[in-house]
């Protein structure tokens, strides 16, 4: 990759950067409490590179297939490999060898599918369970449109955290795209406050994480807690 091109990664990092802390400090959080995970879908492995020599090494990966080739091409590096996207339960026997962080485990099925694959290999996954707050169909996650859906994922919960090979590092969610980032706010303390619940529930948990806010929304999620931000185009530009 040109050095010019790398400056501008840098101006793009800089800016985001600027505007976490920004947000955080609005709302009274520390920073330094909030990862970034740049979301690197249709992008290439140079410059992902870049981006490692930038000082990033949580890179976002949404395709088995794309990602697996990246990982090949980058495996002298030490990155930290997140899985975002859709998972097919017939590909977590891939997903458990390749990745160590999965933010779209999107129901019981593929909980239980993961961690009989990271026992195999005698792998702890850290996870974040997906839930889809807005009621779309063409999203993964838990649905919670009712008490009763409510009631499901509550007893899913307890049973995933059985699970001896995975960890449960918080809850994830994508709030709808809308041009108005402050459409997201109310998914985001949606997520929240399910999360707020939970950990009074379940103390011996510890602090549960909110993986939430994309390129479109990060401030807002900043704002509403998020622990962890799913960043790309914002720095490395659209597909």
């Amino acid at each position: 990759m040109q050095t010019t091109e790398q400056e501008h990664l840098k101006d793009h990092l800089d800016s985001v950067y600027q505007k976490i802390n920004a947000a955080a400090k609005k709302v009274g959080r520390n920073p330094a409490e909030i990862d970034l995970v740049v979301v690197t879908k249709g992008k290439s492995a140079l410059l992902i590179k870049s981006l490692y020599e930038l000082g990033i090494t949580k890179i976002g990966e949404s395709y088995l297939k794309e990602a697996l080739f990246k990982q090949e091409l980058l495996r002298d590096q030490e990155i930290d490999w997140h899985m975002i996207g859709n998972i097919q339960k017939n590909k977590a026997k891939q997903v458990a060898h390749h990745f160590n962080n999965i933010h779209s485990v999107s129901g019981l099925a593929l909980a239980k599918a993961l961690d009989l694959e990271a026992q195999k290999i005698d792998k702890v996954l850290s996870v974040y369970l997906e839930l889809n707050l807005s009621q779309e169909e063409n999203k993964g996650g838990w649905f919670i449109r009712s008490e009763i859906e409510q009631s499901d994922f509550w007893n899913d919960f307890k049973r995933v955290g059985t699970l001896s090979a995975l960890r449960i590092n918080g809850l994830m969610t994508m709030a709808p795209f809308a041009a108005d980032p402050e459409k997201s706010r109310v998914y985001f303390r949606q997520l929240r406050e399910i999360r707020d619940r939970l950990m009074i529930e379940h103390p011996d948990l510890g602090n549960l994480g909110l993986s939430m806010g994309m390129s479109s929304d990060y401030e807002i999620a900043v704002e509403e807690g998020s622990t962890i931000l799913r960043i790309g185009s914002a720095i490395v530009g659209e597909r």
